[in-house]
């Protein structure tokens, strides 16, 4: 057997022309889709400009501003936080401050903190409480040895101030700002502490700070510098732990002022580390760090190891702190910055649930079957609907950025726009893959769309309110943020966080933001990120179109498929030897000669090396498997039928029959559990993606597209069986005429609107264009009014002419008017073949004989049948009517006439009627006998 080479197979680039153009005029039709997903970043980017005013004029205001005292500004005349937008081109000088807790926070012994070495509780209320720091290392009496060196007898110059300052040890229990243009700690109604190693009465005394223009006189009191041995680190951890503020009541708060560990210090080798309460060091997104007092800390015990090696007057002075120059400033806060990462993540992941559904409604419709089964193959599908759905996607975000940034958001203006670019370029790819590889898992799309729009909100407040804070949290492992980006949702959250701090950071400092050179600094995410995107969209899009290979149409390929190129190839099916079959006949009657007959000439048409049969089904068997404890299920049991061109073969059957499953298999939806049929010589077991190329289907359900016309199914159809131009517009409203869809506009009505006959009559046109060579039509009449029934018959006997059509129908009269053959089909089996009239000859050898009268007729009634044919059966009575079937060879037309005549006369006969036996008594007989056979096996 051969193929039939006549009928041009579609090229790849005209399948995709024809896809790609069904796809935009199908995007053309949801218009009002697209207008309300632009509205959301819109209103959005709207939304951020509106409140950028409103802060704006906030920030207008005297507190954001340089101090003044008349038209006169400077450092001098302003608050801690005006100080920090006046220019200052000489900074002051500060002296270096250590972090003391004030009084009622220093440590003492209490429930969190009970080593009996601590100060008492009571030292509390005299003012006395030591301000204590732990030390430990390998050597204790070395670590004693340089703590008793850290502080020095106090003493105070008032010629030189400053100097004298620096030589003493000086604390403040207020918190330090995130510059040190003004020492909040001198402008604060606070004491300065004097940190001595012994305090005596009366040590509280005064001193006045004069440094640019700005006069204050500090209140000095002495606190006493106490150091604990503990024996390791971990301990003095986990005290210094216990001490932190973490609760409502002061006596639960039990700073520790820090910590040194001098681990293998010794004469000849310093190393230590410095423990302190990064509590005080606050972070705010976009702004610098504020500063934490640890320079003196380092100057103290450096100082005390050289007194310990050259002497007590040895020492490196810490003379002062000071800020670098800088010009008037202007606070900047741009809110698309702080909140754009949050809101921009939700306007992209939008985009998630529209592919999803859209595939999954494609699937749910079988529109994608139906698609494959009218000859698209996987790879035009697979490239056009990447790239349309990319094309939207792609003309979405470059809307998105034109329009932030025209109206002026520093989220787009001031990141380098090629970064932003490669970034929504990669990621919009991996959301696309990512679609097509979870459209798999769904069926419905309301499900798909539920599911995704929880996973793009939750995304967008896990990302938030969980992952962000990981971010911010330097202390947080770098592994586990870089784990947690492998999750597609936080990978786009962490590149737009980025985006966002580096736009805030250059609103702020006045200069650009993200720039390519940046993508090199150990702190900017970006990169990995790009990185992983890539990765996982190659993957993605991988695994998607596996996923796609195995499932689709329903039968699927071998999960191993991408092997058989590697496999030795076996002989085509049909050339296998027929004796290779195995239990052929084990579901055949013997009693039944004509499917005995048409599987013999199945296994001669098998022998031969060509043959004008478009369709040979060769032992077509499909079983599906218990479930729940109850037996296989037979649906077709081994099937043999061969169909030459020209032929319409009829399948009639009851409900359940297996009808649907012998479709199924010739079509693709379902792979057949042994045997195979050959469909233009082309084996359906491998071979189905060439068989649609010349293969036209009128399913059971219309599977149509609700927004396109039914003149832009058949143009699209048509396309896909390689009608081109002319031709194809030629053939399209021949189809149309031809099933009465041309006229009143009906041609170009959407189909949603269409009724229920003309989507039938529609599903019908389809499957009939392009000339394929084998149809299947599944009640293709369902639901038409008689006219048009009548004119879909016709349509149907013109298109026979020249292919193998097999039809499923329950009406009798359809099966007559249409079938040359037909085959009736009980419990998963042929149980007869033939034209209508070989049928009613074989099984209907019989008349029909009716008659009603009164009921107490009945008896004399039935004495006059058996007269007329002693083998008459009756197979109806109720209430005086009563039918009998009569053989033909007993019975004589005639003498029925003169028996009913002579009856009339002897008592009254309400109606009576002779008639031949009927297709449907003929199916309607099989059937029984059939059931009735099953049912005793």
């Amino acid at each position: 057997m051969m193929a039939d080479p006549s009928h041009g197979r579609a090229s790849f680039w005209t399948q995709a022309n024809a896809l790609s153009r069904k796809n935009l005029t199908f995007q053309k039709r949801n218009m009002r889709t697209n207008i309300r997903l632009i509205c959301f970043p819109i209103f959005l980017c709207v939304l951020f400009v509106a409140l950028q005013i409103l802060v704006d004029n906030q920030l207008d205001k005297p507190n954001f501003r340089c101090g003044c005292s008349g038209n006169v500004c400077g450092i001098e005349y302003s608050t801690l936080t005006q100080a920090t937008f006046c220019p200052i081109l000489s900074p002051p000088e500060w002296p270096p401050l250590l972090q003391i807790p004030a009084p009622e926070f220093r440590a003492v012994r209490s429930n969190s903190l009970t080593s009996t070495d601590l100060p008492k509780k009571a030292r509390r209320k005299t003012g006395s409480c030591p301000a204590t720091s732990f030390i430990t290392g390998n050597n204790q009496s070395f670590a004693e040895i340089l703590t008793s060196n850290i502080f020095t007898s106090f003493a105070i110059n008032s010629s030189d101030l400053i100097s004298s300052l620096a030589s003493n040890v000086f604390g403040t229990a207020t918190y330090p700002q995130s510059n040190n243009y003004i020492e909040p700690a001198f402008l604060s109604n606070l004491p300065i502490y004097s940190v001595q190693r012994r305090c005596i009465s009366n040590s509280a005394f005064s001193v006045v700070i004069n440094r640019s223009s700005i006069k204050t006189e500090l209140q000095v009191q002495c606190v006493q510098g106490f150091y604990l041995w503990r024996n390791s680190s971990s301990e003095m951890n986990d005290e210094m732990y216990r001490g932190y503020m973490k609760g409502n009541s002061e006596l639960e708060i039990n700073e520790i002022v820090g910590a040194y560990d001098f681990l293998n210090s010794d004469g000849n080798n310093f190393n230590a580390t410095i423990w302190y309460n990064a509590t005080y060091k606050k972070y705010t997104p976009g702004l610098p760090i504020e500063l934490v007092r640890v320079p003196r800390s380092v100057n103290l015990v450096s100082n005390a190891y050289l007194q310990f090696l050259l002497g007590s007057g040895t020492k490196m002075l810490f003379e002062f702190v000071k800020e670098m120059p800088k010009p008037e400033t202007k606070l900047r806060l741009d809110l698309s910055s702080v909140l754009g990462t949050l809101f921009f993540t939700w306007v992209i992941l939008q985009l998630f649930p529209v592919v999803l559904t859209s595939l999954v409604y494609e699937k749910q419709q079988k529109l994608r079957v139906m698609m494959k089964m009218h000859g698209l193959g996987d790879g035009p599908y697979w490239m056009i609907s990447y790239a349309y759905f990319l094309a939207i996607s792609l003309l979405y975000m470059f809307f998105f950025v034109i329009f932030g940034s025209v109206i002026g958001l520093k989220f787009f203006t001031l990141n380098d726009y090629s970064i932003q670019f490669v970034f929504y370029f990669l990621y919009i790819n991996l959301q696309i893959s990512l679609a097509f590889l979870l459209a798999a898992m769904f069926s419905n799309t309301k499900t798909a769309s539920v599911i995704s729009y929880i996973c793009v909100f939750a995304t967008g407040l896990l990302g938030g309110f969980l992952f962000q804070p990981f971010l911010q949290d330097k202390s947080f492992p770098r592994g586990w943020i870089i784990i947690l980006e492998l999750y597609p949702g936080f990978s786009l959250y962490r590149g737009l966080y980025e985006f966002g701090q580096y736009s805030f950071t250059g609103n702020y400092m006045g200069t650009h933001g993200m720039q390519w050179g940046d993508l090199s600094d150990s702190m900017n995410g970006m990169r990995e990120v790009l990185i992983i995107i890539l990765v996982e969209w190659i993957v993605v899009l991988l695994v998607a179109y596996y996923a796609d290979q195995v499932a689709s149409s329903g039968g699927g390929k071998s999960p191993l498929f991408f092997l058989q190129n590697f496999r030795k190839k076996p002989l085509p099916s049909f050339k296998r030897p027929s004796l290779q079959r195995q239990g052929s006949k084990a579901f055949v009657d013997m009693d039944k000669p004509d499917v005995c007959q048409e599987r013999e000439k199945v296994e001669q048409l098998l022998l031969e090396s060509s043959t004008s049969h478009s369709i040979i089904c060769d032992n077509l068997k499909k079983v599906y498997p218990g479930k729940d404890g109850n037996p296989e299920k037979f649906a077709v049991r081994g099937l043999s039928l061969a169909l030459p061109r020209g032929e319409c073969f009829g399948m009639l059957g009851p409900n359940g029959a297996g009808k649907t499953s012998f479709i199924s298999m010739m079509i693709g939806l379902t792979k057949p559990t042994s045997g195979t049929a050959f469909v233009q010589g082309l084996d359906i077991q491998t071979h189905m993606d060439a068989i649609y190329t010349s293969m036209g289907v009128c399913p059971q359900h219309d599977l149509l597209w609700e927004t396109l016309t039914g003149r832009e199914h058949l143009l699209f159809y048509g396309r896909l069986k390689n009608l081109k131009g002319s031709v194809l517009t030629q053939a399209v409203e021949e189809s149309l005429k031809g099933l009465n869809l041309f006229y009143g506009g009906v041609a170009d009505k959407y189909a949603g609107k269409y009724s229920g006959g003309m989507k039938r009559r529609l599903s019908v046109a389809i499957s009939l264009i392009g000339d394929p060579k084998v149809v299947y039509m599944d009640e293709p009449s369902t639901g038409l009014d008689p006219a048009s029934r009548n004119n879909l018959w016709n349509v149907v006997k013109q298109a026979k002419q020249d292919r193998a059509i097999i039809l499923t129908t329950h009406s009798m009269e359809e099966a007559e008017a249409l079938c040359d053959r037909l085959g009736i089909f009980v419990g998963g089996s042929l149980q007869c073949i033939g034209n209508p009239k070989e049928l009613k000859a074989r099984y209907g050898g019989s008349y029909i004989f009716t008659m009603t009268t009164s009921p107490e007729h009945e008896e004399e009634v039935e004495n006059m049948v058996h007269c007329l044919s002693p083998s008459a059966n009756k197979i109806y009575q109720i209430s005086g009517t009563q039918k009998f079937e009569l053989p033909k060879q007993e019975a004589n037309i005639a003498e029925v006439f003169q028996a009913v005549e002579k009856a009339k006369s002897r008592f009254t006969v309400f109606a009576w009627g002779l008639a031949d036996t009927t297709l449907e008594d003929v199916f309607i007989k099989v059937a029984r006998g059939a059931q009735a056979v099953n049912i005793l096996s």
